[in-house]
């Protein structure tokens, strides 16, 4: 439709939402595309002020130099949105697709679409010449034929759009590496789609090898990010449910892991076992796929996908239940020093965090927490935890002065610093006997004992090594 159809017609790109995805792509992108302009825009002036300012709003390994060696060249961040989507041929959208409350467990939960369909209504307002569309944010299946609607319904005369599916394939902590090095690009389109996804394709090509762009469907496209999430959960879930079985029967899940990793078939990512899978994406996008599911009356494929929540949120009260169960009258008015707090490592994002719902739960069992995330603002935690039942908590500088008084020590985020911990100035500084609940498996056990700590890992029963 959109008759945009070599590189060098595609001068101005506009990124609607500054967030966990705009801001890092935007900045990608210009530093790649260096005769291209992006400009990144949202409705939230204190976050542009941030982007333009020396504390990004993101944390991102590498971000920090790339928007500064961009920044005012042609990467731009502003509130002025209309002047951004009229000057742009392509426009991205990339703002939050939040999930919706389920009435019942096993619809899943929709994606919530509503700031989506906001863009597409304002993009359709203010474009005045043929314009591309691409959908950024993870959506449900059909979004791009929603957005389309809209763009036909509210569009000026003469004006026409293309609507594409280009899913974020971003792993945070690591997404500057993700974007300049990607295992591949999907780009989705309608059959009459083709010039525009090319001319997307063009952009992408400034760095990565033709071969890893993918154009396809739109519909495939919208799909293949929420089943790639969804895959990706399931190991996580599959992993932490036969460390349950390893803990019952003195197996150690990391060999079992390992044996099974070393099958070409199945591979080594994502078998760690940990205290369960967070962040923004997969818990959304696997109850986005059981809604979906369940909506096109797949009731046994919603149940299988589900499952994959239930496990999740089964094993982080397992976890927990352990933790109690360390203490003869359980954890009420004991310290414990919580060490992590963002949903992994290389990121101070919390949403979704294991360590808020194992947290909870400890306080509601009247534990007294003392939490250290080198990453995580405190305001964070204070917006994950809710203490005016039984326990308390108070956010730490320091995993030591966390760990201070503290009867035991719970690992939620492997960050390397609590590897390289003076753990002798820490057994000293702690009441007896000194446990050490490993979440993740990252630091050295037989050190540890040695030292005098009694310790619990993952998918391992206790006692055993």
């Amino acid at each position: 439709m959109v008759s945009i159809d070599a590189e060098h017609t595609v001068t101005h790109v506009c990124c609607i939402g500054a967030g966990y995805v705009g801001g890092p792509t935007s900045a990608v992108m210009a530093h790649k595309c260096p005769n291209i302009h992006f400009t990144v825009v949202d409705t939230d002036a204190k976050r542009i002020h941030a982007w333009n300012s020396d504390r990004l709003p993101v944390y991102e390994p590498g971000l920090d130099s790339l928007v500064q060696m961009q920044r005012n060249r042609n990467l731009h961040f502003s509130t002025d949105i209309d002047e951004a989507i009229c000057n742009a041929q392509i426009v991205m959208i990339a703002v939050n697709t939040p999930s919706m409350q389920s009435t019942h467990s096993k619809q899943g939960a929709q994606a919530d679409l509503r700031q989506v369909e906001a863009c597409a209504r304002r993009v359709a307002q203010c474009a005045r010449h043929n314009t591309i569309v691409v959908e950024k944010s993870t959506v449900p299946c059909g979004t791009g034929d929603i957005v389309a609607r809209i763009l036909r319904e509210h569009a000026r005369p003469h004006v026409e759009f293309s609507v594409l599916a280009n899913p974020e394939f971003l792993s945070e902590g690591t997404a500057v590496r993700d974007l300049l090095h990607p295992d591949r690009v999907i780009i989705g389109g309608a059959d009459a789609d083709d010039r525009a996804q090319q001319a997307l394709a063009s952009v992408y090509a400034h760095w990565v090898p033709r071969d890893r762009i993918i154009t396809m469907g739109r519909w495939s496209a919208e799909l293949a990010k929420l089943a790639s999430n969804a895959m990706l959960a399931q190991r996580v879930s599959s992993i932490n449910s036969l460390s349950a079985v390893c803990e019952a029967t003195g197996a150690d899940v990391q060999q079992v892991a390992r044996a099974c990793g070393l099958d070409s078939r199945i591979g080594a990512e994502f078998l760690r076992a940990s205290v369960g899978f967070g962040g923004s994406c997969f818990s959304k996008d696997v109850a986005s796929l059981v809604w979906l599911s369940a909506s096109l009356g797949l009731p046994d494929v919603a149940e299988y996908w589900d499952n994959v929540l239930k496990m999740n949120d089964s094993h982080m009260q397992r976890f927990t239940r352990r933790i109690v169960s360390a203490f003869d009258l359980g954890v009420r008015g004991i310290k414990i020093a919580v060490w992590g707090f963002a949903f992994k490592s290389g990121t101070g994002d919390a949403r979704n965090t294991p360590a808020a719902r194992i947290c909870q739960m400890l306080l509601d069992q009247g534990a007294q927490l003392a939490i250290y995330d080198p990453m995580v603002p405190e305001s964070q935690v204070q917006e994950k935890l809710d203490a005016e039942k039984d326990g308390s908590y108070v956010v730490c500088a320091d995993a030591v002065t966390a760990a201070v008084d503290a009867q035991a020590i719970v690992v939620l985020t492997p960050w390397p610093e609590f590897r390289s911990t003076n753990w002798h100035i820490v057994f000293d500084m702690m009441g007896r006997p000194a446990r050490v609940f490993d979440g993740h498996n990252v630091l050295d056990r037989q050190m540890l004992e040695h030292i005098g700590f009694v310790v619990t890992t993952v998918g391992v029963r206790n006692g055993v090594v």
